[in-house]
């Protein structure tokens, strides 16, 4: 991974070389970004510009030995340490060493844009808990004593160290403040508020601002061919995240749908309040649930999600706050219709009525029970408009 391909702040990125240059490498470092940022290809790419053996003024030189590896994270002297957990697999006592080759084609595949629910899901633990354990600790205190491959640093990246599980982080104090000679760690985390103390205060801290607009929208261009257009409204409901932004892309067509869908729900709501019963339309309407409900239970949340963030966006236009509208171009047409409806004195009953849907669909309730509750719920609630 070069410097030129990573999508942070070119101050950033000096900052980082010169600390190289200068010799100033802390042992321990935080990079501590949101998610959907590039910290960890910025952090892989730092590594690599210190291995480089013929490293330039910006960047790697990409081409020597030691770069070749880092293309494909397989230096000797790099080490990557994540959270794992049980699997079909491995059926106990698991650590990182055990799942490093599915992990790096894992990062390869995702061009380094990598979230912690992806990675849970492609182990198969969605319904686990992943950590970084005692004996992933063991492994890095004991690779620590042996001497490098390459005579230069040893750089152990601890991905996502706020899953470190706590009776483990202990193994791991000592060698974090007394390291051996030419060690390096970088340390990946989303929220310092989740870091122990003890960890957080031994690591010099790097951060990761949130990407901006523009630069989601250029790479999306860039990456994908598409037009500025639908660039734009991608990135502006990315959020700032990268990864978020790739999966609207890939998804795109399942988001209009939503629209649709959400949009025809409304329509048929609001017609109901008005007495126009023309227009309510309730076989289409029971129709539209089946097709719902069809997409079992995460496709059913993630609709009540979308509808979730519809109506934040509807009141956030109501309330003067259109600024922080996150919407596509259609979608803001559409929230421009159900404006009207939605108020502060019906957002909090209708909020709860999403979330108690969520709720009951997680808890393996009939699907076909609950969407005609809420449909009724938010119909009473729309109501209450003026």
């Amino acid at each position: 991974m070069l410097f030129k391909d990573v999508l942070v702040e070119e101050s950033l990125k000096r900052q980082l070389i010169n600390l190289v240059k200068e010799n100033r490498i802390s042992h321990a470092q935080l990079f501590l970004g949101p998610p959907g940022s590039h910290k960890f290809a910025l952090a892989v790419a730092y590594a690599q510009y210190l291995c480089c053996e013929n490293r330039g003024d910006d960047d790697s030189c990409g081409v020597c030995p030691s770069c070749v590896q880092f293309s494909k994270l397989s230096h000797p002297d790099f080490h990557l340490i994540f959270p794992n957990c049980v699997t079909k697999k491995v059926k106990k006592d698991p650590d990182y060493k055990q799942f490093t080759s599915e992990f790096i084609d894992f990062i390869l595949q995702q061009d380094y844009q990598i979230d912690l629910n992806d990675w849970n899901a492609l182990l198969g633990g969605e319904n686990k808990q992943t950590f970084i354990n005692a004996r992933d600790c063991s492994n890095i205190i004991a690779q620590n004593s042996i001497r490098s491959y390459s005579g230069g640093y040893k750089i152990y990246l601890l991905w996502m160290v706020e899953k470190l599980y706590p009776s483990a982080a202990p193994k791991l104090l000592k060698t974090l403040e007394e390291p051996e000679n030419k060690t390096l760690f970088i340390l990946i985390a989303e929220n310092s508020d989740n870091i122990l103390p003890t960890i957080l205060s031994r690591t010099q801290l790097v951060k990761i601002p949130v990407l901006n607009k523009d630069t989601i929208q250029s790479q999306l261009a860039k990456k994908y061919n598409i037009s500025e257009e639908m660039a734009a409204d991608i990135a502006e409901i990315a959020d700032g995240n990268y990864i978020n932004a790739q999966k609207i892309y890939q998804d795109n067509g399942e988001l209009k749908e939503m629209l649709r869908q959400f949009h025809f729900f409304m329509d048929s709501s609001i017609a109901n309040i008005n007495n126009d019963l023309e227009k309510v339309k309730f076989i289409e309407l029971l129709d539209l649930f089946n097709t719902i409900i069809s997409q079992e239970r995460e496709g059913q949340k993630s609709f009540i999600r979308y509808m979730i963030r519809m109506f934040r966006n509807i009141l956030l236009l109501n309330t003067n706050n259109s600024a922080l509208i996150k919407a596509t171009t259609d979608e803001k047409k559409v929230i421009q219709l159900c404006s009207p409806y939605i108020r502060l004195q019906n957002i909090s009953s209708i909020m709860e009525a999403c979330n108690q849907a969520i709720y009951h669909i997680e808890r393996n309730g009939n699907s076909s029970l609950i969407f005609t509750d809420l449909y009724l719920k938010i119909t009473d609630y729309l109501k209450t408009k003026k």
